[in-house]
């Protein structure tokens, strides 16, 4: 059975419906950002190996779409040099990192200047279903198959059917929040 046909239609019903091509108006582009540092998100590693490679790159656009068929979705930037690896791949894992996993965060955000498949060498990996790196010390990490890539704007949102959750060390999460890690 594929992913599709575990779907229930009547829940889909009207789901996909399409917005006018009329104009819409929005705040500016600064304004956005800065109300959104003001949302507290929680922190992940986005992780993918396959024949595109192996990468990753720290991420808090990541919620739950369903649990019947267990689907979540992610959001990566398409300039970024993980979207195409991920897109190749076709699986990704969402590793969320707990409280101290700040170093690891700004490491897959670029921000150390480490590229590359250097950036494993950092923290205890291992791998599930898919073959996605998944972070020892992850509070939990969602193995995902890509069942649909929808292009939003100058992002692509990923929608995975997980495959495999691995439960990690329970405690507080890291969170980002007006432009700094916390403790929650």
């Amino acid at each position: 059975m594929s992913w599709f046909d575990q779907r229930p239609d009547d829940a889909m019903d009207g789901a996909f419906t399409v917005v006018g091509p009329d104009s819409v108006r929005t705040v500016e582009p600064a304004q956005f950002r800065e109300a959104m540092s003001r949302l507290g998100a929680a922190v992940h590693v986005v992780t993918t190996a396959g024949p595109g490679g192996k990468t990753g790159a720290t991420a808090t656009a990541v919620c739950s779409v369903s649990d019947a068929p267990p689907t979540l979705l992610m959001c990566l930037n398409r300039r970024s040099q993980t979207n195409p690896v991920v897109v190749e791949n076709g699986v990704f894992c969402v590793n969320t990192l707990g409280h101290d996993g700040a170093a690891i965060a700004d490491l897959f955000s670029g921000r150390t200047g480490v590229q590359g498949t250097d950036r494993f060498k950092i923290g205890e990996w291992t791998v599930l279903s898919t073959g996605s790196p998944v972070l020892a010390s992850a509070v939990i990490a969602f193995d995902c198959r890509i069942v649909e890539v929808r292009a939003v704007a100058s992002h692509n949102v990923f929608f995975g059917a997980v495959e495999t959750v691995r439960l990690g060390p329970s405690g507080p999460a890291l969170v980002y929040h007006e432009r700094a890690y916390k403790r929650v």
